[in-house]
């Protein structure tokens, strides 16, 4: 098995021609590969690891499924609820867009399926000050995300064990809700996809009961109107796909970890596009599901929505104990993908100079000082909101993330549109050229929805987070330049 470990090819220098889409990945143009310079440890290159072990296309795909639902899809129909059943229509347009970034993502990772991801595409393209603010905004999502899925899976950990409201308990509980999976992805790439798999399962096993058992105790007279909120019907979709814009954030899970899927230029594409797909069925039908067992009425002032659907369904109380336990093993499936991706991205930048160099050492195919840092952050994150007790500060910085999450999405689609355009036009079809072109611009308009969707307070925060960076690529360059 070819070792995870090793350091791949850096990418051409900007400014130099890029190859024609399809290409295979250009040869090295910063200097001989450090991992076969003997710049990493011999762990690191050396092949067989019983601990590092390649994703295959289904791995891969509960990646981006796992990534791509959390917690959330918990609270979600009532959220949308006041809005009526036009929501509905805002989810199909929300999930058209994300497939088109779906696909963007595959083909980007078919012409060059390095561990990286965004940040990969778009440093080949734009130059290393572009992919760093790639790789700097999506290492911060991953660990300020962590937090807030922690804090959101110590809500559902109530209701089976009692915490009395004690913020000591809570803080306790939320940070092993975080190191369960940071150690698992310590332990090796192997082990990071079985729980992938294993929770990916559980947790998709209650929601679709709910889904399709929903459909049997389906009554229309639950629905409440279609269109719940006065003004036009544009402005309702628009209104409810601001709620929703963010159900979709993960997407480009697999491409982050390219590096660690088997044959990435043919399944990291599949397992990006059939775990979109996978997530939007279960979002469509569970939303439709709830919509139609819980009365319109109760469902505007419900917590869980959930809960109360298979309540109506099945009868009792019992409810509560199945979705509760149903959203922990989903968030922390979630809390496993995103401590991965975080060391992943980092990895792929400190391969390049970008990030400090502990960051590009793997043992048992993962960056264990890259895991190590997020779950620290993570949690000191934790801490300082349950000794402070600031809710609303910590509301500030979950809602940045949604712009920070985003800002990867838009460079690399506009990375993409890059390519098309400045490739050797003999070696594209023209038919082919339009259809990426015009699936690449969807994508970009989508990315750009997202970041309208996170409001003025988000993206001025996220702009601050942002551009701190800057301060870290200074260093960084002049430790390269003296080099």
């Amino acid at each position: 098995m070819h070792d995870t470990g090793t350091v791949s090819p850096s990418a051409p220098a900007p400014g130099s021609p890029a190859p024609a889409p399809g290409s295979p990945a250009p040869a090295p143009a910063h200097g001989p590969d450090p991992a076969r310079a003997g710049h990493l440890p011999s762990s690191d290159r050396e092949g067989g690891s019983r601990h590092a072990r390649r994703f295959g296309l289904p791995v891969a795909t509960a990646l981006v499924m796992g990534n791509i639902i959390g917690g959330g899809i918990f609270l979600l129909p009532a959220a949308v609820a006041p809005y009526g059943t036009i929501s509905l229509v805002a989810f199909g347009v929300l999930t058209v867009g994300a497939i088109a970034l779906a696909l963007v993502f595959g083909r980007l990772a078919q012409r060059d399926p390095r561990t990286g991801g965004p940040y990969v595409y778009v440093r080949e393209a734009f130059g290393d000050f572009a992919g760093f603010l790639a790789a700097w905004s999506y290492w911060i999502t991953s660990w300020v995300s962590n937090a807030a899925l922690a804090v959101t899976a110590v809500g559902y950990l109530d209701v089976l064990l009692p915490l009395h409201d004690s913020p000591w308990l809570m803080m306790t509980a939320a940070l092993v809700v975080q190191w369960l999976p940071a150690l698992a992805n310590l332990a090796g790439t192997r082990y990071v996809g079985t729980v992938q798999l294993v929770s990916t399962v559980l947790k998709f096993v209650p929601l679709l009961l709910v889904a399709i058992g929903g459909l049997f105790f389906f009554d229309p007279d639950n629905l409440g109107p279609f269109q719940a909120t006065e003004g036009s019907a544009l402005g309702a979709v628009s209104a409810s796909a601001a709620i929703l814009l963010f159900s979709y954030l993960g997407v480009e899970s697999a491409a982050v970890s390219a590096g660690e899927v088997r044959n990435p230029r043919r399944n990291v594409g599949r397992a990006t596009v059939l775990g979109t797909l996978g997530a939007a069925l279960v979002y469509l039908l569970g939303t439709l599901a709830v919509f139609g067992t819980v009365a319109h009425d109760k469902l505007l002032t419900s917590h869980a929505p959930f809960t109360d659907a298979v309540n109506a369904m099945f009868g009792g109380t019992w409810g509560g104990t199945v979705v509760a336990c149903a959203a922990l093993v989903s968030i922390v499936g979630a809390l496993n993908g995103w401590t991965l991706l975080s060391a992943q991205t980092a990895y792929a930048a400190a391969r390049d100079g970008l990030f400090p160099a502990r960051f590009a050492v793997k043992r048992r195919g993962v960056s264990t000082f890259g895991v190590t840092v997020t779950v620290v952050l993570a949690s000191l994150l934790t801490v300082y909101n349950y000794m402070a007790g600031t809710a609303r500060v910590f509301e500030i910085l979950v809602l940045v993330t949604t712009f920070t999450a985003t800002v990867p999405y838009l460079l690399a689609t506009a990375a993409q549109l890059y390519f098309l355009l400045s490739g050797r036009r003999d070696q594209v079809r023209p038919a082919r050229l339009a259809r990426d072109a015009a699936l690449a611009l969807a994508a970009f308009g989508f990315s750009m929805w997202l970041l309208a969707g996170s409001g003025y307070a988000a993206v001025y925060q996220g702009v601050l987070f942002l551009f701190a960076g800057v301060l870290v690529y200074a260093w960084m360059s002049a430790r390269k330049a003296r080099a």
